[in-house]
């Protein structure tokens, strides 16, 4: 596919082929029922998004399909007699939020058992340590069915908010980014906080709370304007280690 896009849309193809791979790499893979999308440079309305029979270790920049936010497949590579197409619940989702959420340019669904357990739970996401205390203000989907239908994209749009996580409730977890590395350091910092809490409550001890002064101190210092931007840091050094395993996500 390289020499079918223009240059901006490769590195973006790396860098979400990257991200399949690191989520697969820690454990947040679902085999191949979620998704994780990224907007195209210069492409309105386009994105970036997996191949529906794909598992998320084969991943690699030459396999992921273009579609736009009406389902329409813009660009795909050849994949043979199987000629895989795209998950209908997973455009329905990715589509609302890269529609209507311009300052996002990637888009990641899991459905990994902290984040369903957590998802199941009445009481949602607590703030019981620091990493949690950065989604102070995650936001909630009501769950209504697998997601199929293009009337509930509102929905999902209106509870996500100007947030960059959300918790599908009884589904699974959702954050997005500005980039393809900042929504991939929310969704790992949210799978590490349902864990924690799953970990805690196991205890069968009192938690101890935060007072509600300081949980919101700790949440504002995880805002864009008191921080440099989520992933900046790592990034070079997640694709490095990629490398090191395997890469063929490269291709």
């Amino acid at each position: 596919m390289q020499d079918r896009v223009s240059e901006a849309e490769w590195n973006a193809r790396l860098d979400l082929a990257a991200c399949y791979r690191l989520l697969d790499l820690h454990g947040m893979a679902d085999m191949g029922a979620n998704h994780a999308s990224a907007r195209v440079p210069g492409e309105e309305g386009a994105f970036l998004i997996n191949a529906y029979g794909m598992m998320y270790e084969e991943i690699t920049a030459s396999s992921l399909v273009k579609i736009d936010c009406d389902g329409n497949v813009l660009a795909k590579p050849s994949f043979g007699d199987l000629d895989y197409g795209v998950n209908r619940a997973g455009f329905v989702i990715h589509a609302a939020i890269h529609r209507h959420r311009p300052d996002v340019d990637c888009v990641i669904h899991t459905h990994t058992w902290p984040g369903m357990a957590v998802s199941a739970l009445a009481c949602g996401l607590l703030p019981l340590a620091q990493t949690a205390m950065r989604f102070l203000k995650i936001g909630y989907h009501d769950y209504r069915g697998v997601v199929l239908d293009t009337a509930e994209q509102a929905s999902l749009v209106r509870d996500l908010g100007d947030a960059n996580a959300m918790i599908l409730r009884n589904h699974g977890l959702l954050t997005v980014g500005a980039t393809i590395p900042e929504a991939f350091n929310a969704m790992h910092r949210l799978e590490l906080s349902c864990k924690l809490q799953l970990a805690a409550m196991a205890c069968n001890t009192p938690l101890n709370p935060v007072p509600a002064e300081v949980l919101e101190q700790t949440w504002l210092n995880y805002q864009p304007q008191t921080r440099r931007p989520y992933g900046v840091m790592e990034w070079p050094a997640l694709k490095r280690m990629l490398d090191r395993r395997d890469a063929s996500w490269r291709t």
